[in-house]
């Protein structure tokens, strides 16, 4: 492990929905604030619709923190469910104990806890997971929780969280009468180069880092590419690219390392047929100026055209590190794949 080599007091790259890491960029904090509103002035509805990675889960556990101690609160997880299953899934996240009871009996006990946190002058907030993969009838179950009201205000505020697809979902014609009652909707975007750097700084200081940059601007700026701004992502190569630097006995993560990172993960590498990278890509065209397009390899008489590849992409030999000389090697073997395939083919 790399805390101690790097002087780190606990793991900053984890997995976990830990709010204490959540970096507030200008879009997660915008979205913050939205649902924060929304629940202090009893919107009842709102959603928070974002990609995969982007730190919805993240966000909502800070959201719920700041709510630990004047509301009750549910966050479900398990979408792929009927009717009468999220209902029973809801009420063991209160502890309430519902084997064996039909729909009804569990919504009149669902009823009487919200009108008991409300007497006791406590909001109750449900948060609903991976909202997308709900069906069409839970989705209507949904909807009529939010009927819970007294004349003065809504007893449950209930967010709805999910990827794109949920917007596809809620803008189906038969749930018009879910998407009129969602007071807001949130979005996340992927970070920017500037914030990539802002989210790494962030986390490395909660987990105790003191000293020089642990990665070089080069590396940074190879994580903010590969990465498409997605914190999960981002996590993922820095995890790696420190473990990888920690076995190199480098106190700096450099391009270098990133680089081999990219290529460990590169999925790619283990699909049943190997395309070849863009920047390989021999054109069959001979009037184009660049022979490096993305076209197939050429497979001429002879193999000459993958010969011709490989020797317009011939690294100085004298000057490869090991693992410049290892990405020659895999780079060399995928170009030979694709003409072999583009042979057999023929």
């Amino acid at each position: 492990m790399f805390l101690e080599f790097f002087g780190l007091r606990e793991q900053p790259f984890g997995v976990s929905p830990d709010p204490r890491y959540l970096y507030l960029g200008p879009a997660h904090r915008e979205a913050l604030a939205s649902l924060h509103y929304g629940v202090e002035a009893d919107r009842g509805f709102m959603s928070l619709i974002a990609r995969p990675g982007m730190g919805k889960t993240t966000l909502l556990f800070h959201l719920l923190a700041k709510f630990q101690h004047t509301a009750r609160t549910a966050f479900l997880f398990q979408t792929q469910c009927s009717s009468r299953e999220f209902m029973r899934f809801l009420l063991a996240e209160i502890g309430i104990e519902c084997e064996g009871q039909d729909f009804v009996r569990m919504h009149e006990q669902f009823n009487r806890c919200l009108v008991q946190e409300a007497r006791a002058g406590r909001r109750f907030i449900v948060v609903i997971d991976e909202a997308q993969n709900l069906d069409a009838s839970v989705l209507e179950t949904v909807r009529l929780l939010s009927d819970f009201e007294t004349p003065q205000a809504k007893l449950l505020q209930i967010i709805l969280v999910g990827q794109p697809g949920l917007a596809d979902k809620l803008a189906s014609p038969s749930l018009t009468q879910l998407r009129q009652r969602i007071t807001s909707i949130s979005g996340l975007n992927p970070l920017s180069a500037a914030e990539v750097t802002a989210f790494v700084a962030h986390r490395l200081n909660v987990a105790g880092y003191k000293g020089p940059a642990l990665f070089s601007l080069e590396a940074m700026d190879f994580i903010a590419r590969a990465s498409e701004g997605i914190p999960r992502n981002i996590n993922n190569y820095c995890f790696h690219s420190l473990s990888l630097a920690c076995a190199m006995r480098k106190r700096t993560v450099d391009s270098e390392v990133v680089h081999e990172v990219a290529n460990d993960l590169d999925i790619h590498r283990f699909m049943t047929e190997v395309e070849t990278p863009s920047s390989w890509r021999v054109s069959t065209h001979a009037s184009d100026t660049d022979p490096l397009t993305p076209t197939h390899v050429s497979t001429g008489e002879g193999g000459e055209s993958f010969r011709q590849a490989v020797a317009m992409r011939k690294p100085d030999e004298a000057n490869l590190s090991p693992a410049e000389a290892v990405q020659h090697m895999r780079d060399v073997a995928k170009l030979l794949q694709t003409w072999r395939g583009g042979m057999a083919r023929s």
